[in-house]
């Protein structure tokens, strides 16, 4: 592991801050200057698009994407980030795949709150499927609370009677608005990042008084996951939203649901972000990317089939 990479984002991340909370418009400022410096793969392509009634940030490899699509929803607490801050994930998932993507812009809080997010994110899911889209051929996928909208999407899309995605791929999601999960105590202190108070100053514009103790908000302890896709989750130890993993890891494995737990070793919140500095995050997106190539079903042109039998690195895709 790469002991000097690790120690140099870490620190970075605990650059000081301001003591008091800031406003809106400083931490949407301050995010979208971070991900700024994230290092963005070559050749990928993007276009903007919409998706449902939301525009979108279609993402395609150069020499024009296999068969397959990423619906990507981005991290930022629901406050803040765009597609363009978490390029650098969506455009490494596409490099390494072959699939194409689209990053959907959904509302953010505090001026469009619960559940503004998962009616977008549920819109641009339906937009693909009405557009022609495969469920089979389409992915999920996201980080932090855009990878907890990975999860309550297809809860979303369960109760509107659409067919389930091929897959689930979260980085460092959030999956409990009641913030009771161990880690939030155990990794105080240790998480570079995050605080309980800080969660707390984005998780209230988000909540706008709703109760957290409901499927939607807190899926990795209330929800019925049943007939969820297979789902691969991604964390740091690092970080206190570490038992948002574990404790869904859990709960979907007790229902039947296929889901590989991948935890990372001393590195931060969505350390995938930290592609092409820090060896973990290329290694994460590697193992993502497999998971993608494995579950995403794409047609047998050469059969005429919908069904598929498509190899990767010589093993069977599922």
């Amino acid at each position: 592991m790469s002991k000097e990479q690790r120690a140099r984002i870490d620190a970075m991340l605990r650059q000081p801050r301001p003591e008091s909370p800031q406003s809106v418009e400083a931490i949407r400022a301050g995010f979208k200057a971070m991900m700024a410096q994230m290092i963005v793969p070559s050749g990928i392509r993007t276009t903007e698009t919409t998706l449902g009634d939301r525009l979108a940030l279609r993402v395609d490899p150069d020499n024009g994407p296999r068969a397959g699509t990423i619906l990507y929803f981005h991290g930022g607490s629901f406050v803040f980030g765009s597609p363009e801050t978490a390029l650098s994930l969506t455009a490494n998932l596409v490099a390494k795949t072959g699939f194409k993507a689209f990053s959907v812009d959904y509302r953010l809080a505090p001026e469009h709150p619960f559940p503004a997010a998962i009616e977008d994110a549920l819109s641009a899911y339906r937009a693909l499927i009405e557009g022609g889209e495969d469920p089979s051929a389409i992915a999920l996928a996201g980080d932090s609370a855009g990878g907890g909208l990975t999860v309550t999407t297809c809860l979303a899309a369960r109760d509107a009677g659409l067919p389930m995605p091929a897959a689930i791929v979260a980085f460092s999601p959030g999956f409990d608005a009641t913030r009771t999960g161990a880690s939030m105590d155990t990794k105080a202190g240790i998480d570079p990042f995050f605080t309980r108070e800080g969660l707390g100053h984005t998780g209230a514009m988000y909540l706008a008084g709703a109760d957290p103790h409901q499927p939607m908000l807190s899926p990795a302890i209330l929800a019925d996951l049943t007939g969820l896709p297979p789902m691969l989750l991604q964390a740091g130890t690092n970080e206190i939203l570490l038992d948002d993993s574990t404790r869904m890891a859990a709960r979907a494995r007790a229902v039947g649901v296929d889901v590989i737990l991948d935890i990372t070793a001393d590195v931060p919140h969505v350390f995938q972000a930290f592609a092409g500095v820090l060896e973990e995050a290329d290694e994460a997106l590697d193992r993502a990317a497999f998971f993608l190539t494995q579950h995403v079903r794409v047609p047998d042109m050469a059969a005429g089939s919908n069904h598929v039998s498509d190899t990767v690195d010589g093993v069977p895709s599922v």
